[in-house]
């Protein structure tokens, strides 16, 4: 019997247009050498809540003379993203319906402290938020997953889990967690009628 569902954050609750492709825009800086700054700044601090993020990107204004403050750049990045309404009532249906409802991000620590302050719809809605900053893994490390289970105290077959990443998704296949490749909102509610639930 499901008990649980598990959501990632980015890309589900919440939607943007690529960092990458609107700091060419504002900055001028070629999307190819952000986005290497981005995969660099992202695999430190998702597991390091001591560095902060701007550190990594400091070397890249400076190479095109751009002169932008910490906070300045995480406002316009974090600022860029919008809350997805429909997964907001989701949750509330599936919630109503005695199911949890978790949210399973590998998020850093300021990009976080942003999200619990501008969207605290989100958290209202859900039992609980995990962070990899926060529990220690990332979700291409399996014991993010066995983690997960021990926190909410589930059997992999309890859970229904989306994520828009397939690494992700056959990590968490391969130690029986019934895991879908996040598509869009209709799909996902395909899935759930799938597995007999229908909100």
């Amino acid at each position: 019997m499901i008990k649980a569902i598990v959501f990632d954050l980015n890309g589900v609750f919440l939607q943007s247009d690529y960092l990458t492709k609107r700091i060419e825009e504002k900055y001028s800086i070629p999307s190819d050498e952000s986005l290497t700054v981005l995969k660099e700044s992202l695999k430190d601090t998702r597991l390091n809540p001591e560095v902060r993020i701007f550190e990594y990107w400091v070397d890249l204004f400076k190479k095109y003379n751009i002169e932008v403050t910490e906070d300045e750049f995480l406002s316009f990045w974090f600022s860029g993203e919008s809350l997805v309404n429909k997964f907001i009532f989701l949750s509330k249906k599936l919630r109503e319906k005695g199911l949890s409802v978790y949210i399973f991000s590998n998020n850093f620590k300021e990009r976080t402290e942003y999200y619990r302050k501008n969207f605290k719809e989100i958290f209202e809605n859900v039992d609980n938020a995990f962070f990899s900053w926060e529990i220690g893994y990332v979700k291409s490390d399996s014991k993010a997953y066995t983690n997960l289970l021990s926190m909410i105290k589930v059997k992999p077959d309890e859970i229904i889990y989306f994520d828009d990443s397939e690494e992700n998704i056959q990590i968490a296949k391969s130690l029986g967690i019934r895991a879908y490749l996040y598509k869009d909102f209709d799909s996902t509610n395909k899935v759930l009628v799938e597995n007999k639930i229908e909100v």
